[in-house]
C-alpha cells in the first residue's frame, strides 16, 4: 500500500480555496498510483478560526463540498479535517476518512487543548471514542493532534487491533534545535516512534506548515514503522509532499518479535480503571 502525505498551508476560513487544493493533491496522488493520500488538522478551514468556527462548519451528509471529496475517493482513500456539525450548533474539530465513494469513519478530536495559546475548548465539543475501522489493507485508527500526546488513545486502538494509526495535526513549532528545526518536533517524533513499536504498527503523523495568528506550525511530518523505525520525513516549516510503502508482511514480522500484542490483557487494564473511578468518587 502506498501513502502520500501533504504538509500544506491551508487558507484561514476558505473552504472552496482548500477543497480546491485538496482536489489538485489528489489529482497528483493519483497520479503516483498513492491508494491513501493524508491532510493535517482542519485542512478545510485552517486552525485559528474562532468566530468563523460556526461559518464554515460542515454537516457531511449531502453537503456539496463532501460530495466532491467523496467522487474523489473512488480513485484514491483520503483522509482530511474539517469543522463538523453533528448536530445544529454543535461544533467538532473532526478528521474524516473516506474511501470507495462512501465515508468510511470520522473522528472527533477528544483532547481539546485550551490553555496559553489554545482556545479549542472555546469553539469546539469534545469527542468521545477512539474506534478501530477496517481499511483496504490495515485496521486502523485515526487520531487528532493532542489525542496523540496522552497516553490513553494509542494503547486504545492497539487494544481495538489498529495496524495503522494515522495523526493529523496542526502542532506551532516552538523552540530551536541543533538539527536545524523546531524544538518541539522532538516531543511528536518521540511519540512516534514510541507508539509505533509499542503498538506494532505503522504511525502517520502529518502536520501543517505556514502562519496564523503569529503561530508558525512546524511541519515535520512522517512516516515509523511497527519496529520503531523512521520510514519517512518531510521538512520543517515548509510544505512538502512525501510518500511511503507499508506492508501488511512488516507488521506480522514485528508482533512475532515482539509479543505485545499477544501479551496484552485489556480486561486487567478495564477493572483497574473501574477501581481506580470508584476510588476518586468515592
Amino acid at each position: 500500500m502506498k501513502i502520500g502525505i501533504v504538509q500544506n498551508a491551508p487558507y484561514l476560513g476558505d473552504v472552496q480555496k482548500n477543497l480546491q487544493s485538496h482536489l489538485e493533491a489528489s489529482e497528483k496522488a493519483s497520479s503516483e498510483k498513492i491508494d491513501l493520500l493524508v491532510f493535517p488538522e482542519l485542512s478545510l478551514t485552517g486552525y485559528t478560526l474562532r468566530d468563523l468556527t460556526q461559518d464554515i462548519a460542515i454537516q457531511p451528509k449531502n453537503n456539496p463540498v463532501f460530495k466532491k471529496l467523496l467522487l474523489e475517493s473512488e480513485r484514491l482513500d483520503l483522509v482530511f479535517g474539517f469543522v463538523e456539525e453533528k448536530e445544529r450548533g454543535l461544533f467538532y474539530n473532526s478528521a474524516a476518512y473516506l474511501r470507495k465513494g462512501k465515508i468510511r469513519h470520522i473522528h472527533r478530536k477528544v483532547y481539546l487543548p485550551t490553555y496559553g495559546m489554545f482556545e479549542e475548548g472555546k469553539f469546539y465539543a469534545a469527542g468521545r471514542n477512539f474506534d478501530v475501522f477496517p481499511g483496504d489493507v490495515f485496521q486502523t485508527g485515526l487520531m487528532i493532534c493532542y489525542d496523540f500526546l496522552q497516553f490513553g488513545p494509542g494503547y486504545l486502538l492497539f487494544a481495538g487491533g489498529a495496524e495503522l494509526i494515522i495523526c493529523l495535526s496542526a502542532a506551532p513549532g516552538r523552540g530551536f534545535s541543533p538539527e536545524e528545526k523546531f524544538a518541539s518536533s522532538d516531543m511528536w517524533e518521540l511519540m512516534g516512534a514510541a507508539l509505533s513499536r509499542f503498538t506494532t504498527s505503522y504511525v502517520v503523523y502529518c502536520n501543517r506548515v505556514g502562519f496564523e495568528d503569529g503561530k508558525a506550525f512546524a511541519g515535520g511530518s512522517f512516516v515509523y514503522g511497527p519496529s520503531g523505525n523512521l520510514i519517512c520525513t518531510a521538512g520543517y516549516g515548509e510544505e512538502g509532499f512525501i510518500t511511503a510503502e507499508i506492508h501488511p508482511d512488516t507488521i506480522r514480522e514485528a508482533r512475532s518479535q515482539r509479543l505485545y500484542k499477544r501479551d496484552d490483557r485489556p480486561e486487567i487494564i478495564q477493572a483497574a480503571l473501574q477501581r481506580l473511578l470508584q476510588k476518586n468518587e468515592d
